[in-house]
């Protein structure tokens, strides 16, 4: 017996649904549907937002976003878990005409670290974001991923070298996830 053949989704699908508390994502045509976060992975980006903050807005490197920040491409659109993008006022209507982030992560959940690890880094790599995070709560680890070049997973310190920036960002891993 033949298998029907997969939905592809399309962008005016995926602003139709609900929102019901669930991030929906499309990508390459294939919907993901995530639930609510648990409180380690909301802890680590409430983390990341304190160090990246202040470092992006030093620097007029843009924004620091998180929640319902999109990112769409090419018929995909996703939602990072947090990202820094350059913005201009006044803002643009449409995520479409808003520029590429310069850092995109995601932090690893029990139902997202396949998708974070395969669909998500291939869409990030596709769309051209300069530099992807993957943060692993389990491993309290980051993985960096650039194109071009092998991934670096950081345990002890990570460096963060945006563009156009005089200065990197180091900071230690350990202050993501709290205390031992």
């Amino acid at each position: 017996m033949a298998m029907p053949a997969a939905k592809c989704w399309t962008l005016e699908e995926l602003d139709s649904l609900p929102d019901d508390g669930n991030k929906y994502e499309v990508i390459d045509g294939e919907l993901f549907v995530t639930p609510a976060p648990i409180p380690a992975h909301e802890y680590a980006l409430a983390r990341l937002a304190a160090i990246l903050i202040p470092f992006v807005e030093l620097r007029a490197l843009g924004l620091v976003l998180w929640g319902s920040a999109t990112v769409r491409v090419a018929g995909s659109s996703v939602e990072p878990d947090l990202m820094v993008r350059q913005m201009s006022d006044p803002p643009p209507l449409r995520w479409e005409d808003v520029p590429l982030p310069i850092l995109v992560v995601e932090v690893h959940s029990p139902s997202t670290r396949r998708r974070d690890q395969l669909q998500k880094r291939d869409f990030y790599i596709r769309a051209g974001i300069a530099e992807y995070w993957m943060i692993d709560p389990e491993a309290r680890s980051v993985t960096q991923v650039r194109p071009g070049v092998d991934d670096v997973i950081a345990t002890d310190t990570i460096t963060w070298r945006p563009p156009a920036a005089a200065a990197d960002l180091t900071f230690d891993v350990a202050r993501l996830f709290g205390t031992p």
